[in-house]
């Protein structure tokens, strides 16, 4: 069996194994969803065409800091199936996180085309979507969206079941198991509550101070999208706790500024590439950084009639966005970022928890973060 010691990159052959464990988990589905109806397997083969797919961001950072911590330590390495297989894991809770976010976020779009919720609506028989957007039929009354919303729900519930599935069958010991354990259920307790606050902002049940929107933005990313691969890798290896805990305090820099970039190109990036609504932001009415230094500002008495408002139309869109630009609270956030990132490079500055090694690898997870457009 191929061991990690050697590699010091993402292997092409490893993402590939990657995704075909994830399309292994929905074939399984997939087999015995006949026996439950036409209806549910129909819903498992959209699930299939719609969620699979992605750039595997966590997989590949989870890989490649297994293979620094790997190359660091003393002994044979791992087994490089236990890898794959714990960033199968990864990719699961990934998927989870997105079928409850779309629902959320009312958003009927997910890489460029239509997804879950949209796809299981359009086969409504009795259903009529008259809106891009599904918020304003959160409530149920367009019964297409109200069965989207439940699919798209439920799917999430059984990916999340199928990453305690894939742990529970790794080839590690019961401490590394237990510990693997414990780091999901931290990881998803922290997402919950980072999506939680996020939501009781844009609906107004949170004050939208600068700092709690800060605190919701790094919780709400940093944990499942850094922290979460880079203890994995740590547990994976063997190294020692103290490792594992500087790892994860370090990339919350990086998760607080891929959270302050991803609001940066929901409102001013280009659809075509980031795959998703341009106006869904504006019109949830989420509470970004963004949006709290434009309420600092006398720009906000144009913004704020505008934004939260479900019949948003792109013309009034691009208003707000010429405001944002105009009040300076993109500047603002593009500086949050370049403060989050001088923090987390200087974190990774090579120490006794931190090696040369391992620093490569978390600079470059920046430095693909600075060049990203989607």
């Amino acid at each position: 069996m191929t061991t990690t010691s050697q590699r010091l990159a993402t292997p092409v052959d490893s993402l590939t194994r990657i995704a075909s464990g994830v399309s292994d988990f929905v074939d399984r589905q997939l087999a015995t969803a006949p026996v439950y109806g036409t209806h549910y397997a129909r819903l498992w083969q959209l699930t299939a065409q719609t969620v699979v797919g992605g750039k595997m961001v966590r997989p590949r950072l989870m890989i490649d800091a297994t293979t620094a911590l790997v190359a660091d330590a003393p002994g044979p390495g791992i087994d490089e199936d236990t890898v794959v297989n714990a960033a199968v894991a990864i990719e699961l809770l990934h998927y989870a996180f997105v079928l409850h976010d779309d629902v959320i976020d009312g958003d009927l779009v997910r890489r460029g085309r239509p997804n879950l919720v949209a796809a299981v609506a359009a086969e409504h028989p009795h259903g009529a979507m008259d809106s891009t957007n599904a918020r304003a039929h959160l409530g149920g009354a367009d019964p297409a969206l109200h069965l989207g919303h439940t699919a798209a729900i439920l799917m999430g519930d059984l990916f999340l079941s199928g990453v305690y599935q894939t742990i529970a069958r790794l080839d590690v010991p019961p401490a590394a198991r237990d510990r693997l354990f414990a780091i999901v259920d931290h990881t998803i307790g922290e997402t919950v509550a980072g999506e939680y606050v996020d939501v009781a902002l844009a609906d107004g049940a949170i004050e939208p101070e600068l700092a709690t929107i800060v605190g919701m933005a790094a919780n709400k990313t940093a944990a499942y999208s850094f922290e979460l691969p880079l203890r994995t890798a740590a547990v994976l290896a063997g190294a020692p706790l103290a490792v594992e805990d500087e790892l994860a305090r370090v990339v919350r820099h990086l998760g607080l500024a891929f959270q302050l970039q991803d609001d940066l190109l929901s409102v001013f990036g280009d659809p075509a590439r980031h795959g998703k609504d341009p106006n869904s932001d504006l019109r949830e009415g989420k509470e970004t950084a963004l949006m709290a230094f434009a309420r600092m500002t006398s720009a906000w008495a144009e913004i704020s009639p505008l934004v939260g408002r479900e019949d948003l139309s792109d013309r009034d869109a691009e208003r707000v966005r010429a405001a944002l630009e105009e009040c300076g609270a993109r500047r603002f956030v593009d500086g949050l970022v370049d403060d989050s990132l001088d923090a987390f490079r200087e974190g990774c500055r090579p120490s006794r928890f931190i090696s040369s090694r391992v620093a490569r690898v978390l600079l470059a997870a920046a430095d693909a973060l600075e060049e990203r457009q989607s």
